[in-house]
């Protein structure tokens, strides 16, 4: 969500890329979600920080959980910055689908407002 943020409202000053420690499929649950905020995410895929690592400099290394930042190498060769914006994993809620898309809608708002911030903020 927060890659697709970025490259819709600030694509053409920021480069984005996303990776997880423990790729898998985007859930179909923030494709809705993001859909439903007018972002398409076609094109996107889940990539593992291993496709980065020491292959490309970051401006900015921007970790999405606690939990993530905890597990994340000490060192990122090529980062610049790093970030922590701990938000709630919405693929760990359980529950019936009410449930769940509440939580997927209240992390995509939120890293809405961090990305706005960052972009703002961030800006030349």
């Amino acid at each position: 969500m927060a890659e697709a943020f970025l490259r819709y409202f600030a694509g053409e000053r920021f480069e984005a890329h996303s990776a997880g420690l423990e790729p898998r499929e985007i859930d179909p649950m923030t494709r809705r979600v993001m859909k439903e905020a007018g972002v398409d995410m076609e094109g996107q895929r889940s990539k593992g920080v291993e496709e980065y690592m020491g292959k490309m400099h970051f401006g900015f290394l921007i970790t999405l959980c606690t939990r993530s930042e905890k597990s994340c190498p000490s060192v990122f060769p090529g980062a610049g910055r790093r970030l922590e914006w701990p938000v709630e994993d919405p693929a760990s809620v359980t529950g019936p689908e009410r449930n769940r898309l509440a939580a997927f809608r209240r992390v995509r708002d939120e890293l809405l407002r961090l990305v706005v911030d960052f972009a703002g903020r961030e800006a030349d």
